[in-house]
């Protein structure tokens, strides 16, 4: 049976798995990976890949393709890691690398990117030609589909929208330097941004873990909102706002008819409504699949991706 290998490394884990080219994943195994830079990565890479080989085993032979999804900046033509972000960058021919030291062909994208490719494959790019997949997790970002073909951009950038202001005032400071961008309102670290920012303003029973011990669980925030917790209920509104605002964006930028959201944020639905109330007729007038949740195992749409890249298509 022909295969391929998918290595999706994200912040906070590596997950690697086998997949036939229909995207049925065969069998996968998941690594602790915490915070690295790309000399570890590559590292944590290899050392997981060799355990993955000795515990786990092909599914019948070595798979005809390895395809690996990275945070950050990558050029998948040349096969080179150039950056996690700007502070952690050091270009890494990746794919030569793993390709020499495992003997199976081996591609690279960016790990939204690679999403991308999935949902052209085996998602919603099976009725589109025109669609935007927007992933909202920890960070944000989107990969483009126009006329068939994915946008990348001069330096491998298109994408990082989260870095795009939306109209929503918070006065939250965002890593790349501006304020309120929608990735420090409405993403993960966005969620404790304005928790820790707005604590002050409302009573709530939100648990705030101090800083050093980690972040606000965004999964708590909806339960408590649902109970009507005044603080909880304001940071879904805020987000749901900059969320809705970032896709009437991106529909005025790229005419899609079809907008699919990913991510750990968006997956279970919740937030799903919330934006769809706030969209404006008008501007969504031909967005004619409308705004879907991902048909796409939401928990392994990073590995279906890094398999699509894989499979070089």
């Amino acid at each position: 049976m022909e295969t391929y290998l998918g290595l999706d490394l994200g912040g906070t884990k590596l997950l690697i798995g086998e997949m036939d080219a229909n995207g049925n994943i065969l069998r996968y195994k998941k690594y602790d990976s915490g915070y690295f830079n790309q000399k570890a990565a590559v590292q944590i890479i290899k050392n997981s890949l060799d355990d993955y080989i000795r515990t786990v085993g092909w599914y019948s032979q070595k798979p005809l393709g390895m395809g690996v999804g990275l945070i950050g900046r990558v050029d998948p033509n040349e096969g080179i890691w150039l950056q996690i972000d700007p502070s952690r960058t050091h270009p890494i021919a990746l794919a030569k690398e793993l390709e020499e030291a495992y003997g199976i062909p081996c591609h690279i994208d960016n790990d939204v990117k690679s999403a991308t490719r999935a949902e052209r494959l085996w998602g919603f790019g099976q009725i589109s030609k025109n669609f935007v997949y927007l992933n909202v997790g920890t960070g944000i970002a989107v990969g483009t589909v126009v006329n068939g073909r994915q946008i990348r951009g001069s330096h491998f950038n298109a994408g990082e929208v989260g870095h795009l202001r939306v109209g929503v005032q918070v006065g939250v400071k965002c890593a790349c330097g501006r304020m309120d961008c929608v990735e420090a309102i409405a993403a993960g670290i966005g969620f404790d941004n304005c928790a820790r920012l707005l604590r002050p303003r409302y009573e709530t029973r939100l648990h705030i873990p101090d800083e050093r011990e980690g972040r606000v669980l965004v999964s708590e925030v909806f339960t408590l909102a649902q109970k009507g917790d005044p603080l909880c209920v304001a940071l879904v509104d805020i987000a749901s706002e900059a969320l809705a605002n970032l896709i009437m964006n991106l529909v005025r930028m790229t005419d899609p008819d079809t907008v699919v959201l990913g991510g750990g944020i968006v997956a279970d639905g919740y937030m799903h409504e919330k934006i769809v109330e706030k969209l404006q007729p008008i501007t969504m007038r031909f967005v004619t699949n409308g705004v879907v949740i991902t048909k796409l195992n939401p928990g392994f749409i990073g590995l279906l991706g890094a398999g699509a890249v894989a499979m070089n298509r």
